[in-house]
């Protein structure tokens, strides 16, 4: 292994999900009204909750905060895959592949914690509904976003870094549509033990962390949930972890599927829809979850629209 950035390979090049022209046309009209929606679907929310006093409280904090992250995500990737289609190039530099691989670290860190934050705000909510005020205070929540913003970059920088240090000499072909790790270090001729061991070890506790606490925090719920005698309260209560928990089962699996696996287990095609689902599909449908399912946010939301509409 090389000690400093010393790679033959300048650029890279990003298959994509396809080769068949009329399959090129209809993805990029697929990702484009998808890469819309997940924009305009998570403004409108981080819109209404700004503009809405009543959603000024500690779980709307956190699920504005998981909107801009989620806007963020998507755009990490698929403007990328737009301006390739249009351009009809797939080439991105070495430097680009590793700035879009930094930026899909922290920012999937940050879908990780801010979901484990969620949880525990529900946990506090629904345990300890007398003491709610006083434990989620505004600097709790402030404090809690921005150290998870602090662990999310540091964990980020390191895996670029180490990635950064690696050589890449003759195949330079990435089977996906995005510079994801994975593909990488197979394409990689240094030697990767040091890079998989910390995404196996490092990774896997920045990872599952989270991840324990948002079932600790759920296995508190339940209990509590099922203490209630009434079958109206006990659903009034579950009703409010509903999108949650739907979020978590989908962002988890794929996350599970693609990346806690040892790299012969992978396959390009397995790893490219599992992919797809939590770098397109999770940050179109988290607004579409979160608002269906919440009467106090539909109403905000169809008051920002109905004043945007008089506007005009």
């Amino acid at each position: 292994m090389r000690g400093s950035n010393q790679s033959s390979v300048s650029e890279f090049l990003l298959l994509g999900l396809s080769r068949d022209p009329q399959q090129q046309r209809f993805l990029f009209l697929l990702f484009l009204t998808m890469y819309l929606a997940t924009v305009l679907g998570n403004l409108l929310i981080i819109l209404a909750i700004g503009t809405d006093s009543r959603l000024h409280t500690p779980m709307y904090f956190f699920l504005s905060n998981l909107s801009f992250v989620d806007v963020c995500f998507s755009s990490t990737t698929v403007p990328k895959v737009l301006a390739n289609h249009i351009l009809e190039t797939q080439v991105i530099s070495f430097s680009g592949c590793l700035t879009q691989m930094y930026f899909l670290f922290e920012l999937t860190d940050m879908d990780n914690f801010l979901l484990a934050v969620m949880a525990y705000d529900r946990y506090v909510a629904i345990c300890h509904p007398l003491h709610y005020t006083t434990k989620m205070t505004h600097q709790l929540c402030a404090l809690l976003v921005l150290g998870s913003w602090v662990v999310a970059s540091l964990n980020a920088l390191l895996h670029t870094l180490l990635m950064a240090q690696l050589s890449f000499c003759a195949d330079n072909t990435i089977p996906h549509f995005f510079c994801d790790v994975t593909p990488l270090l197979k394409l990689s001729c240094s030697d990767t033990h040091l890079n998989e061991l910390m995404i196996l070890t490092e990774g896997a506790v920045v990872m599952v962390t989270p991840f324990v606490c948002i079932l600790i925090s759920y296995i508190h719920i339940t209990c509590a949930v099922l203490r209630v005698s009434s079958p109206r309260g006990r659903w009034k209560a579950f009703s409010t972890c509903g999108s949650h928990l739907a979020v978590v089962c989908l962002f988890y699996g794929t996350i599970i599927a693609v990346y806690f696996n040892p790299a012969s287990a992978h396959s390009s095609e397995k790893d490219t829809a599992a992919t797809v689902l939590y770098t397109v599909v999770t940050p179109m449908l988290n607004p579409f979850i979160y608002s269906l399912r919440n009467r106090d946010l539909k109403g905000a939301l169809y008051r920002v629209v109905h004043r945007k509409i008089l506007s005009f």
